[in-house]
């Protein structure tokens, strides 16, 4: 194999890593592309940049994201805009996919904030009633040792605020994809971006909107945390809390019908009330999901107990008779199944929030068929 041609088969797989997820780093992904093309040393000449690595990643969102990815973009470009004006004082950037419009699935939307505090921020995003986790990350580079603050705030994009110091607003960051200056965008500059590639936007309209939507994710999350602490009856939940069941289900729900929007986010809700009213779980779950999710999943969290006694052969004539008769009958009793299949200690399940940011992507993903 010429040189040429080694070195776009290792951008092409490593793209490839990086696209399905499987490997965040442009070195970790060139290596590993490297072990697997080439049988001997691979020269450093023959390993592709992190520029030709990207474009090979944005071949890939093109093919099988097409015109889902256009209209994504501009969303996450509005949804960055909001935060940027939430957090105006620490001087925001939009750096990143996102800012560059190289976007692809999964992509956050990655911000610089610059205080010497972190509990300013904290304290907006609270106000705003956003849920988020902090991480402080130990960087080695150039044999010195550094701490990085991020913020990672969940919704209906992910995104992670890097925090800096404030006297670094002005700082020339570099890039380590071409090792230039990163692009960056200001919240002015965000907004004329926005008028010059997104025509159609009113900005107005949209943030309005934005402000007044209530994100079912946040709450989807805030129903799901607490779970871990509601402990179960062993003789019936053996696998211990009412999270760590939801999530299995989930799991057992996305192999089972990984198309199915609605039947999988029934799957991961179906028992949040239990965390609200354990005397009556099915209610007070309809009753938190009120408006939030549709009719055929709400139907579906509603009629699960029943679904367990029709199975038992408890269940009344006309109730099982009612329930036959349903178009969504076979997925209920599907969903009966899985909930009975969830109850395995130590298996191995999803965090909350990569089961939310699967159900967001499958939700733009049917938007867009």
């Amino acid at each position: 194999m010429s040189d040429a041609k080694l070195r776009h088969a290792i951008a092409f797989e490593a793209a490839r890593l990086m696209y399905e997820r499987t490997e965040s780093e442009y070195f970790t992904a060139k290596r590993k592309a490297a072990a697997r093309l080439c049988r001997g040393h691979v020269q450093p000449t023959d390993l592709p940049s992190n520029a030709e690595i990207r474009e090979q990643v944005q071949a890939f969102a093109r093919v099988h994201e097409g015109e889902r990815r256009t209209a994504n973009l501009r969303d996450m470009r509005l949804a960055a805009l909001w935060l940027m004006r939430v957090l105006c004082r620490f001087r925001p950037r939009l750096i990143g996919s996102v800012m560059t419009g190289h976007v692809r699935k999964g992509s956050d939307i990655d911000l610089h904030v610059f205080t010497d505090h972190l509990d300013p921020v904290t304290t907006a995003l609270d106000e705003e009633g956003l849920q988020y986790d902090v991480e402080r990350k130990h960087v080695e580079k150039n044999g010195e040792g550094r701490v990085f603050t991020h913020v990672h705030v969940h919704g209906e994009f992910q995104f992670e605020l890097t925090v800096y110091a404030e006297n670094l607003a002005h700082y020339v960051f570099k890039s380590s994809i071409t090792g230039k200056a990163i692009e960056r965008a200001s919240t002015r500059e965000l907004e004329e971006l926005i008028a010059r590639e997104h025509p159609e936007v009113n900005l107005d309209d949209a943030m309005s909107e934005r402000e007044e939507a209530v994100d079912p994710y946040q709450l989807y999350r805030m129903l799901l945390l607490p779970l871990k602490n509601v402990k179960q009856s062993p003789k019936w939940h053996p696998e211990g809390d009412v999270l760590y069941h939801l999530l299995q289900v989930f799991e057992l729900a996305r192999d089972a019908q990984p198309w199915d929007e609605e039947f999988i986010l029934a799957a991961l809700l179906h028992d949040v009330g239990k965390g609200i009213d354990p005397y009556d779980h099915v209610g007070a779950a309809l009753q938190a999901l009120d408006g939030l999710v549709t009719e055929r999943t709400a139907w579906l969290i509603a009629h699960h107990m029943e679904a367990q006694a029709h199975k038992n052969g408890t269940l009344g004539a006309r109730a099982r008779k009612r329930l036959e008769e349903h178009p969504d009958f076979d997925d209920l009793m599907l969903l009966r199944d899985l909930d009975d299949a969830g109850r395995v200690p130590g298996a191995t399940v999803p965090t909350v929030d990569e089961a939310l940011a699967f159900l967001k992507q499958l939700e733009r993903d049917n938007k867009g068929k």
